[in-house]
């Protein structure tokens, strides 16, 4: 990996070693990357940035990388590195794919060894996997993303007794969320700076309209391939693993039938990985309304199109959320968000005191039908155009300089 070198700056009158030259960053994601989520991406989406910028930069976690994802963020295969499979366990009110135990230990110190980074930046640093493994054999400054808001952890309120001095090497913490922010606070003692998630807004620019598009499902064409709606016949859209209790598809299932009364019309997306039948609902996908679909796991391409077709995107979250990062995505799609009122979401769709979306009272489906009733029946033109100016700031053209700075910071005391 090679990169070309910048001219140095100053911070308070002395070189700033950040911006002397490329920096060699390692980033240890704990989750693995032959899954999609919102970490995993971040992580993609960070080395994508600092790639471009000129870093070197190498990429630690479990599983594999599909090059064609690889390429969608920016980087090259050869900047990944695996600490080989994982095995999906229950953490933090979902299902995480970690890896654990002396051999990855010994594959973290090797990889930390063979990199010769200028500093490390760790994802998650507590979660049990590559990445406290990294944090307990790093020898150079450690930088920290906190991901989750989980403000009874137990997890957290125990790292934060017996894993003092393995927290005290954390040279620089992040947190991407105020709510984050919270309980790294409230369970570590520490005061880690809020930078949020960051996201390509280019990838979700929604295609122009055409009166001539075809609004039917068109033969050979998947639900996710169809022209972006607006039209007479929208599209409310849901994105989350169906069997995970904390991302609600059971309020929206329930919600369904009093929207579908009100909007007949109404086409309804249900994309995710997981099992309908694990939430309650044994006959689930064969009883959801006309018009509505269940299509399973879908990949990140095919995801950006989905949101790219979405009139109304509804995040019904009931638990757990630090800053719903696909809440920006839709938006940045075009769609408009419906989402409930947990912190993280409030603060997102409330941004400076403008309204980007809707809100409604958690875990309520009767709320969430009128919520939905109610945007359908609004002009939302003006609502989704300041919405989509506001997120821009999410861009990693944004975002990424701030991390930087976080770097700079770090290697200058």
């Amino acid at each position: 990996m090679t990169a070309a070198t910048r001219p140095a700056a100053t911070v308070s009158g002395r070189t700033d070693p950040a911006r002397q030259r490329p920096l060699r960053v390692g980033l240890v994601c704990p989750y693995s990357l032959s899954a999609p989520g919102g970490v995993q991406n971040h992580v993609l989406g960070l080395a994508g940035y600092l790639t471009a910028a000129g870093d070197q930069v190498a990429i630690l976690a479990p599983g594999e990388l599909d090059p064609e994802r690889a390429g969608q963020h920016g980087i090259h295969p050869e900047q990944f590195t695996s600490v080989g499979a994982a095995i999906p366990v229950p953490y933090n009110g979902s299902v995480a794919r970690i890896t654990f135990g002396p051999r990855v230990a010994a594959r973290v110190r090797r990889w930390l060894t063979a990199q010769q980074l200028d500093l490390v930046h760790i994802h998650e640093p507590l979660a049990p996997s590559v990445s406290l493994l990294s944090l307990l054999a790093c020898t150079v400054p450690v930088a920290a993303t906190f991901h989750t808001a989980t403000p009874r952890s137990r997890l957290l309120r125990a790292a934060g007794v017996a894993l003092r001095p393995v927290i005290d090497r954390i040279g620089a913490g992040i947190a991407v969320s105020e709510s984050a922010r919270q309980v790294v606070v409230e369970h570590l003692g520490r005061q880690p700076r809020v930078v949020p998630n960051g996201i390509r807004s280019g990838e979700f620019d929604p295609p122009a309209q055409h009166p001539e598009d075809d609004h039917g499902t068109g033969e050979g064409r998947s639900v996710a391939d169809r022209p972006w709606r607006g039209g007479d016949r929208p599209r409310l859209v849901f994105l989350g693993r169906l069997d995970e209790p904390r991302k609600g598809l059971a309020v929206l299932l329930d919600a369904l039938p009093m929207i579908k009364q009100r909007h007949p019309d109404l086409e309804v997306v249900i994309a995710g990985q997981g099992n309908l039948s694990r939430i309650g609902r044994r006959d689930a996908a064969a009883q959801l309304p006309d018009g509505c679909w269940a299509i399973g796991e879908v990949d990140d391409t095919t995801r950006d199109a989905l949101l790219r077709t979405a009139d109304l995107f509804v995040a019904p979250h009931v638990a757990r959320e630090s800053f719903g990062i696909v809440l920006i995505e839709a938006i940045a799609a075009g769609a408009t968000v419906i989402a409930s009122d947990l912190p993280a979401f409030n603060d997102l769709l409330t941004d400076r005191g403008r309204r980007l979306g809707y809100l409604f009272p958690t875990g309520d489906p009767a709320a969430l039908a009128g919520t939905v009733d109610r945007a359908l029946r609004a002009d939302r033109r003006e609502l989704n155009a300041d919405a989509r100016t506001a997120v821009a700031r999410y861009d990693w053209s944004k975002v990424g300089p701030t991390v930087r700075d976080v770097y700079r910071d770090l290697l200058s005391h």
